[in-house]
């Protein structure tokens, strides 16, 4: 990320400067692109993280191939975490509790905050399909020990068996526990633990390596004019507006 860098030296540059905001040239600007080196390697590696983390297991397989970048994990794990992630986002929640204790049983056995997120979900797919008396039951067997042990359970429990007092969710308070959003959430939450349990970042570094790019960039708005990047899937530099 030699933009970044670049960004954040000419913004330590300028505040010295009077108020007067300095015009950077393109032609300067490349040059101090140009006199970045970044080693192909590291990016490389980069790529090779967003692949894994993101579960892109063809992707990253090819890229192996083709970059000779060998991957922090067995690219055959990909493939389990992702058939977790997709039983979760399909609302097969059971089978997901399957997979991922076939996988690891310590990862449920250790985060009791995600055990009781997947059997909330569950709550959730059965209220969706209408079983009342099941969910009842299963929320009285399942769910209301572990909201006496701990208050923030029991908060998420009666936010959940509200759905039951309204025929009309639209018109319920709490009806986003019920959108595609929230089994996307709670996917989520067993994909970044199971990475955790196979020690690999939960979260891919590029997103947060952009997303710091365009902090550097909006504090450098302030002190210079200067090519700036404003589309980050084509990352042209434009020229500013002097």
């Amino acid at each position: 990320m030699s933009l970044f860098w670049i960004v954040i030296s000419q913004l330590a540059a300028v505040e010295t400067m009077s108020t007067s905001k300095k015009v950077i040239t393109r032609e300067e600007w490349e040059k101090k692109l140009n006199d970045v080196k970044i080693r192909k390697e590291d990016m490389n590696r980069l790529v090779m993280n967003f692949l894994v983390t993101e579960g892109y297991v063809e992707a990253a397989e090819k890229f192996r191939m083709e970059s000779g970048t060998e991957p922090d994990i067995d690219l055959a794990t990909i493939t389990d975490r992702m058939a977790v992630k997709k039983a979760v986002q399909c609302g097969n929640v059971e089978d997901a509790i399957e997979k991922v204790n076939d996988l690891n049983p310590e990862i449920l056995d250790t985060n009791p905050q995600l055990f009781f997120h997947l059997q909330q979900q569950r709550l959730i797919e059965l209220i969706r399909n209408g079983k009342v008396e099941e969910a009842l039951e299963f929320a009285q067997e399942e769910l209301a020990p572990r909201g006496e042990e701990n208050q923030s359970f029991l908060e998420e429990l009666e936010r959940t068996i509200a759905l039951l007092a309204f025929e009309d969710v639209t018109n319920c308070p709490v009806g986003e526990l019920l959108d595609i959003s929230q089994r996307l959430k709670t996917a989520s939450e067993v994909n970044a633990a199971i990475l955790t349990s196979q020690s690999h970042e939960k979260d891919p570094k590029l997103p947060s390596l952009l997303k710091l790019l365009i902090w550097a960039q909006n504090q450098l708005d302030e002190k210079a004019a200067y090519p700036r990047i404003n589309d980050l899937s084509t990352a042209v530099l434009e020229d500013p507006a002097i």
